[in-house]
């Protein structure tokens, strides 16, 4: 009985729809009829689709003819997620902020060659400071390292993806920062993502971060579960009165970019260090447009204000600016820090290594620039 009825149902449905397109579940009949003018984008199944059980049925047919073409409402999702990305880049491409990407077909270095020109294009945008990415004593040593430590090592450092070269380079940034250790990420926005975590793990702790910093330090500071504090570009006034809130804080973390690269100005770091002290605070500094060219031996932002090295107890940075251009970044800092950094710092404990070319460049960086 209960076959023959819904055996009946389904005949008087199929009837139904050989003059209209019926709908249920939600969807939308402005979805139907944008499919029907694409079918062949889509699979569809010539049988209606029925779901029996606690949930109702859902069903949209597309009729044609005596033919009868059902989409599944993931089918409909995936259309309607189309129209709204292309909408997304619509309004992106309006507001002229659309990105596309310049093909180069040269070496990164003053002048390029560049997709679609003739002559050489005179290189105003690249982060290669001292031209040093395609240095031929780094190249050398780039290509060395491929015949002494292969391409890569499929591993993340803590299993088997530390190689004596790993060693050396920590080692060199750190003597080169001095301070006590270093630690070595993919990228430095690796090293943002992965340290405010570490070091401000609790509700209790305080992060008092510079409105303009880079992108990186700001999605850092979100995966962490301090107290957030925001504090007006370069505005020292503004900082205080944050961390006078943050008073109560187990760890307050004043957070800023060394040279900003959202507007090209210098933190006013002397005056950020006194705050620190005065509120018994930890500073950190982001020195990727500052290390290797900025102050007079290239040491950054400490050294550009006179600070002795080390005044900063937490530097992050990158190699793939001045020193080579290549990719990688770090975090120097007490040996405590870097350790706890090593247990507990999730792009360093999940990431494969640095190939070893991209670590030779980089450790052949400081004997060209005479660095260390």
């Amino acid at each position: 009985m209960v076959v023959s009825v819904l055996l009946v149902c389904i005949c008087v449905i199929n009837i139904f729809c050989s003059s209209c397109i019926k709908e249920s579940g939600g969807v939308n009949a402005s979805i139907a009829r944008k499919a029907s003018a694409n079918l062949r984008n889509y699979s569809f199944e010539a049988k209606p689709m029925f779901r029996f059980g606690s949930s109702p049925i859902r069903f949209l047919y597309y009729a044609s003819g005596t033919r009868y073409f059902s989409i599944s409402s993931e089918h409909a999702a995936t259309i309607s997620l189309r129209d709204r990305l292309r909408n997304e880049l619509s309004i992106i491409k309006g507001a002229g902020l659309y990105k596309t990407e310049r093909v180069i077909k040269s070496p990164q270095s003053v002048n390029v060659r560049v997709e679609g020109y003739q002559s050489d294009m005179l290189n105003f945008c690249a982060n290669n400071y001292l031209g040093l990415s395609s240095n031929p004593d780094v190249v050398s040593a780039a290509k060395g390292a491929l015949d002494d430590f292969g391409a890569g090592l499929s591993s993340v450092r803590f299993i088997c993806g530390t190689q004596t070269i790993h060693k050396e380079l920590e080692g060199k940034i750190s003597k080169f920062h001095e301070r006590e250790d270093a630690i070595l990420y993919a990228s430095c926005f690796d090293a943002n993502a992965g340290i405010f975590e570490v070091i401000c793990s609790s509700p209790e702790d305080a992060i008092l971060s510079d409105e303009l910093n880079h992108a990186s330090i700001i999605d850092g500071i979100r995966l962490c579960k301090a107290k957030k504090y925001r504090y007006s570009h370069r505005d020292m006034g503004d900082l205080e009165t944050k961390l006078k809130d943050a008073q109560g804080a187990r760890t307050r973390l004043i957070v800023t970019d060394g040279v900003f690269s959202m507007d090209g100005n210098v933190a006013p770091l002397p005056d950020i260090v006194a705050l620190a002290k005065k509120y018994n605070a930890i500073t950190f500094i982001d020195e990727c447009h500052a290390t290797g060219f900025f102050g007079p031996t290239g040491r950054g932002t400490e050294e550009y204000f006179g600070l002795p090295q080390g005044t900063i107890n937490i530097v992050n940075s990158t190699l793939g600016k001045a020193l080579g251009g290549a990719a990688g970044g770090y975090t120097v800092a007490s040996k405590e820090i870097v350790d706890l950094l090593r247990q507990r710092s999730r792009p360093y404990l999940f990431s494969n290594s640095l190939p070893p070319p991209v670590v030779a460049a980089g450790a052949k960086v400081s004997s060209v620039r005479s660095l260390v």
